[in-house]
């Protein structure tokens, strides 16, 4: 009787506790609004930038993100980016996308044909210096044990 009643307690506190994930899905409305429209990366900048190479989202080299367009729909958290550097491969794809209320910027990229639900991996994101027409994405990497921010310039395009 007794580890019935231990596994019951102990069932109660695993399932009453929250989790406090980047997925979570209170939005930090504000922010959301402010992104709605067209955007482009005007620079990725992170220390040593000459000496290595980030790949960006699982896509491609970094500086391959400098002009890429993005557009983003903030009533239902949808959007496409576009990559378009010369010295790169061309690549669109679809995104899902919000800002959560601890100011993170999460993202999903959607493959042709799949829905949010089914993409399981995705990107977080800190979301700095915002105003109307930028904003900032910063990207945490390991570079030899050490964490170091990738910073993605936006800038409004209309």
């Amino acid at each position: 009787m007794k580890k019935i009643i231990l596994l019951c307690s102990l069932s109660l506190l695993i399932f009453a506790c929250k989790s406090t994930s980047a997925t979570n899905a209170k939005l930090d409305r504000p922010s959301q609004v402010s992104m709605k429209g067209n955007w482009q990366i005007t620079s990725v900048s992170y220390p040593g930038s000459d000496y290595i190479k980030v790949n960006s989202f699982d896509l491609a080299d970094s500086k391959c993100f400098i002009g890429s367009q993005w557009h983003f729909i903030s009533n239902n958290n949808k959007g496409d980016m576009a990559l378009n550097s010369p010295n790169c491969n061309a690549y669109s794809t679809a995104i899902t996308w919000f800002v959560n209320k601890e100011g993170q910027f999460v993202m999903k990229i959607l493959d042709e044909g799949l829905k949010s639900k089914k993409v399981r991996t995705g990107f977080v994101l800190g979301v700095a210096n915002q105003s109307e027409t930028a904003f900032q994405l910063i990207d945490k990497i390991d570079v030899g044990g050490k964490i170091t921010d990738v910073i993605y310039q936006f800038q409004k395009i209309n």
